[in-house]
């Protein structure tokens, strides 16, 4: 015949002889261990991602030279080729600019103050690729693009 016994600290024990305190207890550790293990691996597969998209720079290349206040694109990787600049003055905020006719960039330096978004599409269109980079001084050496247009936005 099986029975529940009661123990004199009021924990129960069921049929099978377990307590369900405790079965509780260690499903919960077990679940809080799998949590922690995932999350430990998904940082490092997504910087092996971002990584592979956006090589770093070359060893002994320079930073271009982009004044502040100012967005700087080369038109070859690592700050070398054609440069054209862009000033806050002469740029409408959180409109689409598209590089001079058949332009396009491989490097840039964002120094406005601003995000800015670049864009693989010469209309900006999000079906192609593009990139957001903070204003506080933003040098990409490669983009993982070629840089038709861009957006500044309000901070």
């Amino acid at each position: 015949m099986r029975t529940n016994v009661t123990h004199t600290n009021a924990t129960r024990t069921n049929i099978t002889g377990t307590n369900p305190r405790r079965t509780n207890l260690t499903r919960t550790a077990v679940l809080a261990a799998a949590a922690l293990a995932v999350s430990a691996l998904v940082p490092q597969a997504l910087a092996h991602d971002r990584a592979a998209a956006a090589p770093e720079r070359s060893p002994g290349v320079a930073l271009g030279a982009c004044e502040a206040g100012r967005l700087c694109l080369w038109k070859k990787p690592d700050f070398t080729g054609a440069r054209h600049t862009f000033e806050l003055s002469d740029t409408d905020i959180e409109s689409c600019v598209p590089l001079p006719k058949g332009g396009d960039a491989q490097s840039l330096a964002n120094r406005t103050g601003r995000p800015v978004t670049t864009y693989q599409s010469a209309e900006c269109a999000e079906t192609g690729e593009f990139e957001t980079y903070p204003g506080g001084g933003t040098w990409t050496p490669r983009s993982p693009y070629q840089v038709r247009a861009f957006k500044i936005w309000e901070n």
